[in-house]
This record gives C-alpha cells, sequence and structure tokens, in this order.
C-alpha cells in the first residue's frame, strides 16, 4: 500500500513546499490539516519555490476528525517528545498504509491527539543544543528511511531518459 505525510496545520509556505516537491519525486500522497497558515493559491506556492503541485496527491482535510474518518492505516507520528528512532518502525510491509504525521512548525502535533498513540511516538536523535530540526528536513528524512526500507520500490535509481538520461555525464560536452 501507500505511504502518506500529513502536516498538521502547517505554518510556513517554503516548509510545505518542499515537503510537496519531495512527495511528487517520490509518489508520496500528501495531507494537509487545516487551518493552515497560508494560502494555497498560485501566487502563495510559487513565492514558495513550489512548481510541481500538478505531480502531487494532495488531500485538505478541514480538521483533525475529518482526516480520522478518511484515512486508516498505521499512524506514525514524528515528534520532540517522541522515545524511539525511526529506524524502529518497520515500514516493510507493502500491504500496508503508513501515515507519516508532522505537527506544526511552532507547536507541533497537540498533546490531546499524541496520548492517544503513546506507542507510535517517534523522533529523530539529536543533542540538546536545539529542539528540533526544520520540518521539511526532517519529512525527508523520515520518508527515507520509509523509502529505503522498501526498497526505493518505483522509483529510479538512476537519472531517468525522460530528464537527462543515465548516461549524461559520459556524454561528450558541446
Amino acid at each position: 500500500m501507500a505511504l502518506h505525510v500529513v502536516l498538521y496545520q502547517p505554518e510556513i509556505p517554503q516548509n510545505t513546499g518542499n515537503i510537496m516537491r519531495t512527495c511528487a519525486g517520490t509518489d508520496t500522497i500528501l495531507h494537509l490539516i487545516e487551518p493552515l497558515g497560508f494560502k494555497l493559491d498560485e501566487k502563495y506556492l510559487k513565492r514558495s519555490g513550489v512548481n510541481v503541485i500538478q505531480h502531487v496527491t494532495l488531500h485538505i482535510h478541514p480538521n483533525w476528525e475529518d482526516f480520522l474518518s478518511t484515512c486508516q492505516g498505521t499512524m506514525v507520528f514524528l515528534t520532540r517528545y517522541g522515545s524511539k528512532s525511526p529506524d524502529q518502525i518497520d515500514f516493510s510491509n507493502m500491504d500496508e498504509t503508513y501515515y507519516l504525521v508532522f505537527g506544526r512548525e511552532s507547536t507541533g502535533v497537540p498533546k490531546s491527539i499524541l496520548r492517544q498513540y503513546p506507542d507510535q511516538l517517534f523522533r529523530l536523535p539529536m543533542n540538546d543544543k536545539i529542539r528540533s530540526l526544520n520540518l521539511a528536513n526532517t519529512v525527508c528524512t523520515v520518508l527515507y528511511e520509509a523509502l529505503r526500507q522498501r526498497h526505493y520500490e518505483d522509483l529510479s535509481l538512476t537519472e531517468p531518459k525522460t530528464l537527462k538520461g543515465p548516461n549524461w555525464i559520459f556524454e561528450e560536452d558541446e
């Protein structure tokens, strides 16, 4: 089944833009849970550098309850309050749907939600010099761990022919 990235009330359009690019490049489904800290119109998306939205499977949910009512699978929460690292999650079951849930840049996922999933709280290991990493970087790191465990299914390990192609570095310069 599929991998999904879930952004709970994201606030910074540039982070969401970077995450959209990552989802477009990995065929990962993206869910945004409102309210958003920005507008999803073309003006704001262009400002955040998103020119790939047509390649993203995007679902927008008015609230957490709506998301839960339409999405079934394994929830994985990334929070600074988790006590396990993402490599401890087994993403290899191709028959399972996984939702990687990330919170607001300023406050994360509310405690009232996290408390319902005590065994599904994970964090990226880090020292005590910062409270967290950038949201887009965290999404990319965790998503690629899941993709690694799935052997990068349906992703190209070489430069696609539709771009410069796998042998571009060996071609004569013009």
